[in-house]
């Protein structure tokens, strides 16, 4: 795991991952959310935006998808007359 000036981290892949899904420690620790994967298909990488405000302690640990994806939310919206 690698932090960019953008203030994202930038994930190397070593299995397939979807856009949404979480990122999690070895103590099942949410660290962050992917936003979108880059690079190419067959050595992609993953920018993922952080969960937690100590950037440096995650800086360089490995880390694995959690298997639960958050629901989506409902987007209420008014209906016009």
């Amino acid at each position: 795991m690698h932090l960019a000036n953008s203030g994202r981290v930038i994930i190397k892949l070593s299995k397939g991952i979807t856009e949404g899904q979480l990122l999690c420690n070895e103590s099942s620790q949410k660290i962050a959310k992917v936003t979108e994967l880059i690079g190419p298909v067959k050595d992609p990488y993953a920018s993922a935006i952080p969960l937690t405000n100590n950037l440096k302690k995650i800086s360089g640990m490995k880390v694995f998808a959690f298997e639960q994806t958050s629901p989506a939310k409902r987007k209420n919206r008014r209906r016009h007359r």
